[in-house]
């Protein structure tokens, strides 16, 4: 391959990158590998846990991990049928510029007494962009170790099991896949605010939708916030999506400490008899 990435739509660099910073983003995850594999279409990134468990993440086409590769974001130490590729310096540094380019994303305000902090990377609303407040924000989006997710899975209830399955996690980074395969498509971006709160039904029909593009997974995303509704598509929207802190939630919503993750487990048990109830069996395989 050449120094130009191919990308989708061979040599649509905005494409491209948009690909890149979902897949980047992904390996910056503690634990994270994008597995090739020689017979395959495409690339799967997975993220082992402590325990040894592995989520898949990501799906992305292998022209475009490979251009990836071809810009050194990314690396192999190995050889053999599946290639593990793990993110370098370069690839954490590609995907900070590309998460500056981003416009800032401010919440939507629902008439509580004080402001709503910002999300994770924009200014908190009211702050100028070159406020302490807003620069200590802008670093709190380059943590890009953790998910709320995946901190939360590592807590325990008080039997000491652990406080979100594997499966519960996995129906959380389904949603996300999904929610960040959808804003590839300019049209279809930052129109979200509709399931806050307010949990307007967006139908039911095509629950099913199979397909990797970015119409098919806005549909998925669509239905799943919609089947939750008001309250649970907030947290899952907030903490899945836009990768906000439950304690950053909490005061969103108005609601008292540490009763988001309660809340959260509650929306994400939701979220799992959806996907069984409604994605066909193709569908479940795509994210």
């Amino acid at each position: 391959m050449s120094d130009t990435p191919q990308g989708t739509a061979h040599g649509d660099q905005p494409e491209f990158e948009q690909e890149a910073k979902r897949i980047l983003r992904r390996l910056c995850e503690s634990g994270s590998v994008l597995a090739i594999a020689a017979d395959m279409d495409t690339a799967v990134v997975v993220r082992e846990g402590p325990d040894g468990a592995t989520t898949r993440t990501a799906v992305v086409s292998q022209e475009i991990a490979q251009a990836m590769a071809v810009q050194g974001w990314i690396e192999t130490s190995g050889t053999g049928r599946i290639l593990r590729y793990r993110i370098t310096q370069a690839g954490r540094d590609k995907v900070r510029d590309l998460l500056d380019q981003e416009p800032a994303r401010q919440a939507p305000v629902f008439g509580m007494a004080e402001a709503p902090a910002g999300f994770d990377g924009a200014a908190p609303v009211g702050e100028p962009a070159n406020s302490p407040a807003a620069t200590s924000s802008r670093r709190n989006r380059y943590s890009l170790s953790e998910s709320p997710l995946t901190v939360l899975a590592r807590r325990r209830d008080k039997s000491g099991d652990p406080f979100l399955s594997d499966d519960l996690v996995r129906c959380g980074e389904r949603l996300r896949e999904d929610f960040e395969l959808a804003q590839m498509e300019p049209s279809m971006s930052q129109n979200w605010d509709k399931f806050l709160t307010a949990g307007i039904d967006e139908g039911r029909s095509g629950a099913g939708t199979t397909g990797y593009g970015p119409a098919a997974a806005r549909a998925r995303v669509m239905q799943a916030l919609s089947d939750l509704g008001p309250g649970l598509s907030d947290v899952a929207l907030y903490c899945c999506c836009y990768l906000e802190g439950l304690e950053s939630t909490e005061k969103r919503m108005g609601w008292s400490a540490r009763s988001g993750k309660i809340v959260l487990r509650i929306a994400l048990q939701r979220l799992k008899r959806h996907y069984e109830e409604n994605l066909t069996p193709e569908a479940q395989l795509i994210g």
